[in-house]
């Protein structure tokens, strides 16, 4: 079988006639971005390199490591996403049309909003993956453990799905300086860039919703996801209803073809549960009228009803002392 080897690109004193490793850089990849991260198709010639774990169980050693790295990319894009964020918030307090600032416009205000919405979902859930990876890592919680299991594939399925549309939404917010690169400093261009790797490798869309379904296979992930998301039972009718849908499909018998969909109502259910123990009130109802009522595809559709400004004031950056 395959199997899994660690090989140094510079060999180590102790390893007679080497200094450099018998790899050869066949080409270099000219990709869409992440251009500082170098990648290449090689060629090995008689290099050395150390048996890691079992021979013949390399995929399953290198899937122990994908489901770290996952978290890696579901972190990464929360990060780039609140980046994406802070630009589109400062660039539109300065920036004035008709008489005052873009941020006080009221569809660029609804606009801002609703990106704030997302990027603090979107942290919500790859910090409570990081959560339970550290605490099934360190105790013999099964909640935890199932929770690690269930939200490896699902935050990476999602908040690495939503990086680039909510990339795209505050790219514009700059408008035609968003898209321009001067001399390598267009910050959000290159963060649009980005965006759509982290979706992709460790595993793409589609590897991730069948991924779940096995997740769903195991433990009795129903009453895990029960038990998480008891605290915000009855604070919203959209969120009951939600999670109402989300138990009844959480026996592990999903048709493939509805895998997706699924994992878009379980990551917006257990945003919406982290919100309601982590964020005001305001913020998890806005989020449970907005994601959970209607379908969550445009950003700046957020109701009359709530309050603008004060999303947007959470949302601003500030200056540390």
């Amino acid at each position: 079988g395959i199997s899994c080897f660690f090989m140094p690109r510079w060999l180590p004193d102790f390893v007679p006639d080497g200094a450099r490793n018998a790899i050869r850089i066949q080409r270099l990849k000219h990709k869409l971005g992440n251009q500082a991260n170098a990648s290449s198709e090689v060629e090995f010639d008689g290099a050395t390199a150390w048996l890691v774990g079992e021979a013949g169980r390399g995929v399953a050693q290198i899937l122990a490591m994908g489901a770290l790295t996952r978290l890696d990319c579901a972190l990464g894009t929360a990060g780039l996403m609140r980046q994406a964020l802070s630009i589109a918030l400062h660039h539109t307090a300065q920036r004035q049309a008709f008489g005052k600032a873009l941020l006080n416009q009221p569809l660029m205000k609804n606009v801002l909003a609703d990106l704030a919405l997302d990027s603090e979902a979107a942290t919500a859930l790859a910090l409570r993956l990081a959560v339970a990876v550290d605490r099934s890592e360190h105790t013999d919680s099964a909640h935890e453990m199932t929770m690690r299991r269930l939200l490896t594939p699902l935050a990476k399925f999602w908040v690495c799905k939503r990086g680039s549309h909510f990339a795209q939404e505050a790219m514009e917010c700059l408008g035609g300086n968003g898209y321009v690169e001067e001399g390598g400093q267009g910050v959000m261009a290159r963060i649009y860039r980005e965006m759509p790797l982290n979706s992709i490798w460790e595993g793409a869309g589609n590897i991730m919703a069948l991924d779940l379904l096995r997740a769903l296979r195991g433990a009795d992930v129903a009453s895990v996801i029960e038990t998480e998301c008891a605290p915000a039972r009855g604070a919203h009718v959209a969120f009951d209803h939600a999670l109402d849908r989300v138990l009844l499909q959480a026996d592990g018998v999903t048709a493939e073809a509805q895998a997706r969909r699924l994992a878009r109502e379980v990551a917006l259910v257990l945003q919406a549960a982290l919100l309601f123990r982590q964020s005001p009130p305001a913020v998890f109802a806005a989020f449970c009228d907005s994601r959970l009522t209607g379908a969550c595809d445009v950003f700046g559709l957020l109701g009359a009803a709530h309050d603008l400004d004060a999303l947007i004031h959470r949302a601003m950056p500030t200056e540390t002392p």
